[in-house]
């Protein structure tokens, strides 16, 4: 059988090239296909194969086609994978459904120019090599997905390639060396080889199949057996994890504590339950309430519970700081915090969240907020704080808390366990996401969090998905969603650090790097070829 590429009609050089409409709808096709492995079943083999057939689509045409195969590869994707954020903006933020839709169009749009610049990067590589732009592929990949968490205010590292590999108890283990980045890098690779099997037309179909057949076994031997070596963690504590279930509210009453008198009791019988583990910490999520340390209500309200308890209490709340306007002005500012009282009723730590969420919690962009306010009057106004404080209990271990959307940032968690936490700590509130996969989504990438440094992580929510999951990646959950309850979940403290602590990101940068190298190249050449035609 004479080799030849496996789509030669989407080859420019085969002389039965496909319209540039059809191409796109290929490429959204593998958008909506990789969506597959974050919504729904969760299907991990989507991840493995779809980012190999756009790669296929984007390797030998113009390059403004290549740019608008991984444009509407992205739109597609972010359209089908996380269409919740249409319905928070709609149901929680005060636009209208259309508006929701707009928005989240506008933020598929901007995912889209990024994957399109990589779409753009491979085909100007391929278009001198086809086989140096396969192997340029994963590095490139990983380049932008670390350019998309680091965009100035306005970053977005939700659902990364790497996360439905990262499911794998086994494979999940490299991120204590990489980071989420290395997943991403195996899982591109792997598509950058079924693109490598379309363009290598000097090798027999017959040994492609056999590259790639091997790739994937010796990949599916370390997921099967890999799990089975993968150490277990031991747990000698508990901590009491309180899910309010509080239904999301866009104000709050002028007698807030009056009116929820009946819930209030409820959390705090459920908070000081004797139970056979003997929990040592209550935690209490990030919730809808106008819970403030400020507030006497409050403040005497979460003491006594320390009290009562003899344990510390962590507890989500809006905490509100003098602060000064530009004008000179001073003015009492909220955070969206996180704080501690011991058990003698003293407030021991405070965190002010420092990644907020765009336009839920603070203005990124004065221009843009103007556009927003017009349609919408429910753009947050919180401050953002400075500083990523460690606790410590009164055992002597530190712990670490991060809040709701802060999971999401590698990089920035791994701070938490570089200046000495034992334990993380996860506070959050997804009741916004409704019933849909985003509550799942964010425990899938949190958990991440846990492996990469090695730590206990205790993931507590308003409405679920409340968890613990062990320095390893297993995963125990007690408490159904939606529903008001506790459960005392499992946890210990860890002492060593990994290479993704000490080191962080090290494995994107040196991605960034190979692809500034490799795509820098293309310029060189191009500047050489055209000065000696002159």
């Amino acid at each position: 059988m004479t080799p030849r590429a496996w789509f030669a009609f989407l080859d420019s050089q085969s002389g039965k090239e496909i319209p540039a409409a059809a191409r796109f709808f290929f490429a959204a096709l593998t958008g909506a296909g990789l969506s597959l492995s974050f919504i729904g079943l969760n299907l991990q083999i989507y991840s493995w194969v779809s980012i190999g057939l756009l790669l296929m689509l984007v390797m030998t045409p113009k390059p403004r086609l290549a740019f608008g195969c991984g444009f509407f590869h992205a739109i597609a994707f972010v359209l089908t994978s996380v269409p919740w954020i249409a319905t928070v903006l709609s149901v929680h933020g005060g636009l209208s459904p259309t508006g929701g839709w707009g928005v989240l169009l506008l933020i598929a749009a901007a995912w889209g120019v990024l994957t399109g610049g990589l779409t753009w990067c491979v085909n100007r590589i391929a278009a001198r090599n086809a086989k140096r732009a396969c192997i340029a592929a994963p590095f490139l990949w990983v380049t932008f997905e670390f350019i998309r968490a680091h965009l100035p205010e306005i970053s977005f590292p939700w659902n990364l390639l790497g996360y439905p590999a990262g499911t794998n108890l086994a494979i999940v283990q490299l991120t204590t060396v990489t980071g989420i980045y290395g997943l991403s890098f195996v899982v591109a690779a792997f598509n950058s080889l079924i693109a490598w099997a379309d363009v290598a037309k000097s090798t027999t179909i017959a040994k492609r199949l056999g590259i790639i057949g091997g790739v994937a076994a010796l990949i599916l031997l370390v997921m099967v057996v890999g799990e089975k070596f993968v150490p277990k963690a031991v747990a000698s504590h508990s901590a009491r994890a309180v899910q309010p279930n509080f239904p999301e509210v866009e104000s709050y009453g002028q007698d807030w504590f009056g009116v929820h008198r009946e819930d209030l009791a409820e959390l705090e019988a459920l908070s000081l339950e004797d139970t056979a583990k003997h929990p040592d910490l209550i935690i209490w999520p990030e919730a809808p309430a106008p819970f403030s340390w400020q507030d006497a209500q409050f403040g005497r309200f979460a003491s006594r519970i320390a009290i009562e308890a003899q344990r510390p209490f962590l507890a989500g709340t809006i905490e509100w700081k003098s602060g000064q306007l530009p004008s000179g002005a001073h003015v009492q500012a909220p955070y969206n915090s996180a704080v501690m009282v011991d058990g003698t009723g003293r407030r021991i730590f405070v965190y002010d969240k420092i990644h907020l969420v765009p336009f839920g919690e603070y203005e990124p962009f004065p221009l843009i907020h103007r556009v927003v306010a017009s349609v919408s009057s429910e753009v947050g106004g919180f401050r953002k704080g400075t500083t990523r404080v460690v606790g410590t209990l009164p055992n002597g271990f530190k712990f670490g808390t991060y809040i709701c959307y802060e999971a999401i940032y590698p990089g920035e968690v791994r701070e938490f366990a570089n200046h000495g936490a034992n334990l993380l700590i996860n506070i959050s509130n997804d009741g916004w996401f409704g019933k849909s996969a985003a509550a799942e989504q964010h425990l899938r990438m949190a958990r991440v969090r846990a492996v990469e440094n090695r730590r206990w992580l205790l993931r507590v929510t308003n409405s679920g998905i409340t968890a613990a999951v062990d320095p390893y990646g297993r995963t125990f959950t007690s408490i159904p969603r939606d529903v008001r309850g506790a459960a005392d979940l499992p946890y210990d403290f860890r002492t060593d650090l990994t290479l993704y602590t000490r080191m962080g990101d090290w494995f994107a940068w040196l991605c960034v790097i190979v692809s500034v190298i490799l795509v820098g190249k293309t310029f060189i050449k191009s500047r050489r070829i055209s000065t000696s035609e002159e």
